[in-house]
């Protein structure tokens, strides 16, 4: 059975919010949210390791019993505790706990004063007013509540990148194996790289004699068969996501991809050009009136409107023909311009790595240096580090840069952005470092205005030099928080600070939007991975894939710059 990490680590998290919502010992549950996470991260499928007769329990957060369970979900496609806690808690509920200011004794209150079960049952009571009547809920946690349900019910619908990729990378080890496979892609918002994806649509070409539609209905992890046919067919997997496959002829091939690819807006504005030309392009082809000109690439389709080809991620309509037609199409970076990571952790707060591991793992990966940024004391870590910490982590950074040969430790910190704007370390100390990522942990409610005067306070602190994840946002699970973005950015222009573009995934933050708003503004970002683990350190491609959507090119990033001018652009003398 090809299972995938992410299902794996699903189970898990719904065993612990299942148990958590029973009063279940907390270390308990703890043990299942830190194998979901290691999970979750880990590069390779556990199916993987199993069948190369790996031990599991040298995984992070891995023991005995969990690696035991693991095995059993690999082979069998279940996890029988679950089952069992599933025969006296809905498993509905694990749903309704991701929603925020919903934790495990509100939502047992809501089940069991309530009845309340599925996501359905909390908006009928939300909008009848039934849960203002419960003891400790009240009519402010009443809205707050029929507001995220709604929020998050929407969220639902798509699913971030990496699960997508996860899913997609089986489906094409899976499909390539059918019978005179030649041409393979998957289209739309998944191939322009879009932070979160609805759904799957694969293009391939094929010899007469295929087998792939037949192989493709009955992949291991269909859920239903929604439609079949010769050339077309579409089914929902176990996860939820719809897959669209089509058998396209190899004469129409790019001209499917083009169409197929999207976006929307953007097909219009080249058929706008088209129908200037007296030309047709649609999914077949290119066409003067009944004769077929065009169609077999992408390129093809692109020249015959007077254009060259346009990156996928470039196409949103955001400006991109007419940049196309005057020849100013971006430089878009790469993830071989990417001279260091610039936020990272280690086990000194908590990140899994030591130093030295992380610092061979980034030169593994070809960079000239790499930044440890652990949490300072006010973060609600319990190992965060104070004054005295973090000078003793300054001192054994500068020991270990004597011994290393192919890349340099810079000496951060990710400071906590206190409510009032101050930092959560005092100049003395910050003053030591080679730069300071600042953040914001807490206080995520406050009004446009107060958050926005709340960052731009922080950074009038000399020793500010990177504002990090700016708005806070965790996709599919946690909005923005109110901050007036435009005026940040051009503050920290003036300041001689910059913005980060978070890659974790379950981050992106920021949006391509808004990275096109700093490069608007004249502001430089750094794309960083937040590592937490030297796996981490393979988020770079999603920060990439962000930026090469918001037009960014290698001088738009620091962190492709090499360390000595790195240096002198992070310094605020």
């Amino acid at each position: 059975m090809s299972i995938h990490n992410n299902e794996i680590a699903n189970m898990f998290d719904e065993l612990a919010d299942l148990l958590e919502i029973e009063g279940s010992n907390r270390f308990r549950v703890r043990a299942y949210r830190n194998a979901a996470r290691t999970i979750r991260k880990h590069t390779k499928k556990m199916a993987q390791l199993i069948e190369q007769h790996r031990d599991l329990t040298e995984l992070p957060d891995i023991g005995n019993d969990l690696a035991d369970k693991i095995k059993t979900i690999v082979e069998t496609g279940q996890l029988p505790l679950l089952e069992k806690v599933h025969s006296r808690t809905p498993a509905t509920l694990s749903q309704i706990m991701k929603i925020r200011g919903l934790g495990p004794k509100r939502v047992k209150a809501l089940h069991e004063s309530l009845k309340i079960k599925t996501l359905d049952d909390l908006k009928h009571a939300a909008n009848s007013g039934r849960i203002r009547e419960l003891e400790g809920f009240g009519k402010k946690t009443e809205q707050m509540i029929k507001m995220r349900t709604e929020e998050f019910s929407e969220a639902e619908k798509r699913i971030k990148l990496i699960e997508a990729e996860e899913i997609a990378t089986s489906l094409r080890e899976y499909i390539k194996k059918s019978r005179g496979i030649k041409d393979f892609n998957i289209a739309g918002s998944y191939r322009r790289r879009k932070d979160t994806i609805g759904d799957l649509d694969i293009l391939v070409t094929a010899g007469k004699n295929t087998d792939v539609m037949q192989r493709f209905v009955t992949y291991d992890r269909v859920r239903e068969v929604l439609s079949q046919r010769e050339t077309r067919s579409t089914i929902r997997l176990r996860t939820g996501l719809s897959v669209d496959l089509r058998v396209i002829p190899e004469k129409s091939y790019g001209a499917a991809l083009h169409y197929f690819t999207g976006s929307k807006a953007h097909n219009i504005a080249v058929r706008k050009l088209a129908l200037k030309k007296k030309i047709k392009i649609n999914e077949y082809g290119v066409f003067k009136g009944e004769k077929r000109i065009a169609g077999n690439t992408e390129k093809e389709v692109y020249a015959q409107v007077g254009l060259p080809y346009i990156e996928p991620e470039l196409r949103e309509n955001r400006g991109e023909v007419d940049a196309a037609k005057r020849g100013k199409l971006p430089e878009l970076i790469n993830l071989e311009d990417i001279r260091g990571d610039l936020h990272c952790h280690t086990g000194a707060t908590d990140g899994k790595n030591t130093l030295k591991e992380m610092a061979q793992a980034a030169a593994k990966r070809g960079y000239e240096y790499i930044s440890i940024n652990d949490h300072s004391k006010h973060m609600a870590v319990a190992s965060g580090l104070g004054e005295k910490k973090l000078l003793e982590q300054i001192e054994t950074i500068d020991k270990l840069n004597e011994t290393l040969e192919d890349i340099v430790i810079l000496k951060s910190i990710e400071v906590d952005i206190l409510q009032d704007g101050s930092l959560d370390l005092p100049a003395r100390v910050l003053k030591e470092l080679d730069f300071t990522v600042g953040a914001v942990h807490s206080n995520f409610n406050l009004s446009r205005s107060q958050q926005t005067k709340r960052l731009l306070h922080a950074m009038d602190n000399p020793y500010f030099n990177i504002l990090a994840h700016p708005t806070g946002r965790l996709i599919n699970a946690r909005k923005a928080y109110e901050v007036d973005l435009e005026k940040i950015m051009q503050g920290a222009k003036e300041r001689g600070c910059f913005i980060e573009l978070n890659a974790h995934p379950a981050r992106l933050d920021l949006t391509d939007d808004a990275c096109l708003m700093a490069k608007h503004t004249g502001l430089n970002i750094v794309i960083s991975t937040d590592a937490h683990r030297t796996s981490d350190l393979d988020f770079m491609p999603y920060g990439i894939n962000q930026a090469r959507r918001a037009w960014l090119e290698a001088g738009d990033v620091i962190n492709c710059l090499p360390l000595k001018k790195l240096k002198k652009t992070l310094s605020r003398k």
